[in-house]
């Protein structure tokens, strides 16, 4: 630091007592201060067979019997009853009934779980998580459980594997309308909440990521989920709700000539031709590139004309 009077360097341990009385003063007028989270490394736990699945649980499934329930993944149940009020409810996946292959997704499930709980060291915070801005890391709550009311905003920093884990030794509740909001790049898939027992959605909530719950998920009237319920040893209920697997966002792999007819083949109307722009072709060769790796242009042509002085 610099005394701009007479420039020299000031000494260390005066700048920091200089620091410290503005920071003072600043609390003193009321002034809030952000204060940095200094969140741990961490790794998405793997969740194997699991990860087709958008509810999952141990032992049921409910929908209310006029719940308006919408399912965009694999429902499945390992054992016990099977799901209940499908329709009214709809699953836009594949439906496991008890027996019928979903206790490899709760194996798969039970290694998440632990490995969720494993990360860290986590940095602890307050219980209460809505009206907080958190970076990637990982975290767990002083009094064991976590509750959201009003909005948790979870900041990936520009990095779209950034992962956030929350520990807890008991339950998750969110408030009646509260919000989990993805910013700078981060996504639903590669958020993860270990709950040390159950999880309660608020009415009308919107919440994002993975519950990875020990026994329960209920999921109340309205709550829409981007992510996962996935219930070890309980059952999952839901009430109109709107429930998406997040699949993390990848690289589309180049297209191949299989692909690019059958898109063709597919797009071109009845009775009309598809063909690959020329140009298109000819640009990708004269920058030493396969017709493959450059987005071939389709256009359809109308049929020709047969009689000249009739076309337009």
């Amino acid at each position: 630091m610099t005394d701009v009077s007479n420039p020299r360097v000031v000494p260390r341990n005066i700048a920091r007592s200089w620091l410290a009385g503005a920071l003072t003063a600043i609390v003193a007028m009321g002034i809030p201060v952000a204060t940095p989270h200094v969140a741990s490394a961490q790794t998405r736990p793997p969740l194997g067979a699991a990860e087709e699945f958008a509810v999952l649980a141990a032992t049921t499934v409910t929908n209310t019997p006029l719940g308006a329930t919408v399912v965009v993944g694999d429902l499945g149940v390992v054992s016990g009853t099977p799901p209940t009020n499908f329709p009214p409810g709809t699953v836009v996946g594949d439906t496991h009934p008890p027996g019928t292959g979903a206790a490899a997704a709760q194996a798969s499930l039970l290694t998440a779980y632990n490995f969720a709980a494993a990360q860290g060291p986590a940095t602890i915070v307050g219980t209460e998580l809505g009206g907080t801005v958190l970076p990637p890391g990982v975290y767990a709550s002083d009094a064991g459980d976590f509750q959201i009311t009003g909005n948790l905003r979870l900041d990936a920093q520009g990095d779209p594997n950034a992962v956030f884990i929350f520990q807890m030794a008991s339950t998750l509740v969110t408030a009646v309308g509260s919000t989990v909001t993805l910013e700078n790049g981060a996504q639903a898939c590669n958020v993860f909440w270990r709950v040390g027992s159950s999880a309660t959605l608020g009415v009308g909530s919107r919440f994002a990521g993975n519950i990875l719950a020990q026994t329960s998920i209920g999921a109340n009237t309205g709550a829409i989920v981007d992510g996962r319920l996935l219930a070890l040893d309980g059952a999952v209920t839901l009430d109109a709700n709107l429930v998406r697997r997040a699949d993390c966002a990848g690289v589309p792999p180049s297209p191949t000539a299989s692909s690019i007819a059958s898109s063709i083949a597919s797009a071109t109307p009845p009775g009309s031709r598809g063909k690959a722009s020329m140009k298109q072709k000819k640009r990708g060769r004269q920058q030493g590139r396969s017709t493959s790796d450059v987005d071939v242009a389709v256009k359809t042509e109308a049929p020709r004309c047969r009689r000249r002085h009739h076309c337009g």
